[in-house]
């Protein structure tokens, strides 16, 4: 570098100029964040809320969601697993983790700030030990907030928590679903139950809530391939992990989009569509699975898809010692709330 070169940084980055930023949208993030004397919160200050976004307390009783665009809600249920338990601490997980947005770089949105959003709590339940009574209360829970005309954001809990909220937001017609996850989750009854984690969307299709041929699933693997073929007869898009090496997240994106069109769609992650060395923190893990940067790319692909609400499921942290895998579930939440910011559904002008 010369001294010109270094002089006009001087003179632009330095001196008065130590705390300006030049770029204009860069600026605007900033201004949201930064108090005039160039301090701003502490990330590990204050309570934790999911996405540290502000805590709203809801009468359930008579329910006001006033001025919400878009309602988090943590689901801590995890009656409906077949392997490991723990999900049910998954959303007190999330919420202790700090660092994840505010700013999504990608997609160029501050949803935390530009939306109305609130982390409104957990969903009531009556019961801890009844798996058909807590999926009325997740289903009742739903429809309220839908009913609002508020878009909900569901942290799991197990995955069985999908059946219900697809109740709630496919009651008027069926919905499309983008599924992000190691298992197709829809086999048939285990035990003598039907409403395991590894068949809500099974059943979602049978009470005329989920439309299969809007559905694709993306990650797919393991060794219970022979319990899923109700995916491939009702008409669903099935992407296995294997394929996504070949296909390309620029090709996955595209069929993803084409599957879902321009109707409502439903967004559901699995933490265990990631693999183990990202995500060992869940009850059925798959090794095998995405990278958390193919995960990122996926969803930030759909950016501008119809949704209409979300859940991130499976996050079990008793099996994670480094916390990597609440982590993500705090990251893939973001890009969920994101994704909901540039959604049609919510008819924000930006």
């Amino acid at each position: 570098m010369n001294d010109d070169a270094l002089a006009a940084l001087r003179k632009r980055f330095a001196g008065e100029n130590e705390r300006k930023i030049h770029d204009d949208g860069f600026a605007a993030v900033a201004d949201h964040l930064f108090d005039p004397s160039g301090t701003r919160v502490a990330p590990y200050a204050g309570l934790p809320t999911l996405l540290d976004v502000p805590f709203r307390a809801i009468d359930w009783s008579a329910p006001d969601f006033a001025d919400l665009k878009v309602a988090m809600i943590g689901v801590p249920m995890d009656l409906g697993v077949t392997n490991r338990n723990g999900s049910r601490f998954g959303p007190r997980a999330l919420r202790t983790i700090e660092r994840v947005g505010p700013y999504n770089h990608v997609l160029k949105t501050m949803p935390t700030h530009e939306i109305a959003v609130a982390d409104i709590g957990d969903v009531p339940f009556r019961s801890r030990f009844d798996l058909a009574t807590s999926h009325q209360d997740i289903e009742k829970t739903a429809a309220a907030i839908v009913k609002a005309g508020v878009l909900p954001l569901f942290v799991g809990g197990d995955h069985s928590i999908s059946l219900p909220t697809l109740h709630a937001l496919g009651a008027g017609r069926p919905v499309g679903m983008i599924h992000i996850d190691a298992h197709c989750d829809t086999s048939g009854p285990f035990d003598g139950c039907k409403f395991h984690h590894g068949g809500p969307f099974r059943q979602a299709v049978l009470d005329g809530v989920l439309d299969p041929e809007r559905t694709i699933q993306i990650g797919i693997r393991g060794s219970s391939e022979y319990l899923w073929e109700f995916s491939y007869e009702s008409g669903m898009t099935v992407i296995h992990a294997e394929e996504i090496s070949d296909l390309g997240v620029a090709a996955i994106v595209e069929k993803a989009r084409a599957v879902v069109g321009d109707g409502p769609v439903y967004l559901s992650f699995d933490i265990d569509s990631l693999d183990p060395a990202f995500a060992p923190g869940t009850g059925t893990p798959e090794i095998g699975g995405l990278s958390t940067r193919e995960a990122l790319a996926i969803l930030r692909g759909l950016a501008g898809v119809n949704m209409i609400g979300g859940d991130v499921v499976e996050v079990a942290p008793q099996y994670d010692a480094t916390t990597n895998t609440a982590h993500a579930g705090a990251q893939m939440l973001f890009e969920l709330l994101s994704l909901a910011r540039l959604s049609p559904a919510l008819a924000v002008q930006r």
